[in-house]
């Protein structure tokens, strides 16, 4: 397994593509494509020519979840070598462009935005942005739908997909068995220096954030040795899959105490609190992971929604929200 790297200025940075089997009998493998752009598909295409294969060698993709920074050169890959391009069933609609999937979406996008509390002056550039960033611009890929159980013949490696929803819908890991144990090509499920964003990123989730910890907790419970991220370095699975739901924890503390101090909130103003001034994509994750906390915690019966306001009713267990999710085969 080869891991390839590829510059990507628009997200998180730097882009984690993993070529598998580019020297053996089995079918070249390569997880993610990153985003469409001449000189990053020249990256990947000397980064492939380092380990002595081609763009045209490439047999199958597997697809972690449809944002372009992950899935925006697969059609490219696809026309060149006539890949099979994987994509579980709750983002395959998106990554094939299909008109009616990203009419629900968008649909559904304006509508938060406003629930949101955005300023009606910025709705409609944060809308423009976020469409830009979502549709890919290049050949459209035929792609084939899996499920969370189905695995991939990759030669020397076996990959079972693995579904790890709250970054988007359908946001899909692929194990394997490695040298210490259990591994784990995980998208952007667990990043290394950034949390990955809920709320914003996929708005299709009703309760992302619920979605987002049930995640962590499988990391957790699974005990992956080691995670392949979309973005940066290998990682402690486990490890990081902790922190990140003590991140949540710290997050849903400030806003509890944003509510008892300033009573109801909408998302919008929630984000201002917590995040400060927001710029770019921003303006949609911000309000976005508000909107996430909000709603988990009124799922959770301590908060009511009152029109786009959300109001504290009852103080938080957060050890039942968050800590005991982290406790392995809890008696």
């Amino acid at each position: 397994m080869n891991r390839i790297r590829l510059e990507n200025t628009e997200f998180e940075g730097e882009n984690s593509v993993y070529l598998l089997n580019a020297s053996s009998d089995g079918p070249t493998t390569l997880i993610d494509t990153s985003v469409r752009k001449p000189e990053t598909l020249a990256s990947l295409e000397s980064g492939l020519g380092d380990h002595g294969c081609s763009v045209e060698d490439i047999a199958q993709v597997c697809i972690t979840h449809w944002h372009t920074d992950h899935a925006g050169l697969a059609g490219t890959v696809q026309e060149r070598s006539g890949a099979t391009v994987h994509v579980h069933e709750e983002d395959a609609a998106l990554v094939a462009q299909r008109e009616s999937a990203w009419n629900d979406i968008e649909t559904r996008q304006q509508r938060l935005l406003d629930e949101w509390g955005l300023p009606e002056p910025i709705q409609e550039p944060v809308f423009r942005n976020a469409v830009k960033a979502g549709r890919l611009d290049g050949p459209t890929p035929t792609v084939e739908p899996f499920s969370a159980g189905d695995t991939f013949d990759c030669g020397d490696y076996e990959l079972e997909a693995v579904h790890l929803p709250g970054h988007t819908a359908g946001l899909a890991g692929f194990a394997f068995d490695g040298e210490d144990g259990r591994e784990l090509f995980c998208g952007d499920a667990l990043l290394e220096a950034y949390t990955p964003n809920v709320g914003g990123a996929d708005v299709r989730l009703e309760n992302p954030l619920e979605a987002y910890l049930d995640t962590l907790s499988n990391v957790v419970s699974e005990s992956y040795t080691r995670a392949w991220p979309g973005h940066g370095d290998p990682l402690d699975a486990v490890s990081r899959a902790r922190e990140i739901n003590a991140h949540h924890r710290e997050r849903a503390e400030d806003v509890i105490s944003v509510l008892n101090e300033n009573g109801p909130t909408d998302p919008w103003t929630m984000g201002a609190h917590l995040f400060g001034e927001l710029e770019g994509i921003h303006l949609l994750h911000g309000p976005g992971e508000s909107y996430a906390h909000l709603e988990h915690l009124a799922n959770a019966g301590y908060v009511e929604r009152v029109g786009d306001e959300y109001e504290l009713i009852e103080q938080p267990d957060l050890d039942a929200q968050f800590a005991e999710r982290m406790v392995v085969n809890p008696q």
